[in-house]
């Protein structure tokens, strides 16, 4: 189901949603203080294109041992540069695409997947795609570790 879910989002706008943020990732190569932003723009573009199946996770969820408030509050400043030059158009496009989708019958769980990447679009920075699997698996042990 995936897979044709997958199909239907390339057919129908994703192929569109990933030609941006492909265009993202070289701007981001292009300009040398974008350069930080470059590994979430290329993590958001396998989401982009294959948004069934995968998931976007922080950081903080697939590795919490690791938790340092200096990235934290460095990956906040980059945050705030993508949503300045890149985070605000690509939400939009997001959005339009799924708005697009949800006027057919077939297209609105798609229109709903690009909803849900609408909102990584503004924030993408110290989030990784990972399969729905360990993003699951990932959640079930830090709640262990809560408890514990």
């Amino acid at each position: 189901m995936r897979t044709v879910l997958n199909i239907i989002n390339f057919i129908f706008g994703g192929f569109f949603t990933t030609l941006a943020w492909l265009t993202a990732t070289v701007v981001s190569i292009i300009f040398i203080f974008t350069l930080p932003l470059t590994r979430s723009c290329w993590e958001i573009t396998k989401i982009a294109l294959l948004p069934y199946g995968n998931e976007a996770v922080h950081v903080d969820v697939l590795n919490p041992g690791k938790k340092n408030a200096l990235m934290n509050s460095g990956g906040t400043l980059l945050n705030i540069l993508w949503f300045i030059f890149f985070g605000w158009w690509l939400c939009l496009s997001h959005i339009s695409v799924g708005i697009i989708q949800c006027c057919t019958i077939i297209g609105i769980p798609v229109g709903i997947a690009n909803f849900k990447i609408a909102a990584i679009a503004l924030w993408p920075v110290g989030r990784r795609v990972v399969s729905v699997e360990v993003a699951q698996a990932a959640r079930e042990a830090n709640a262990r570790s809560r408890f514990n």
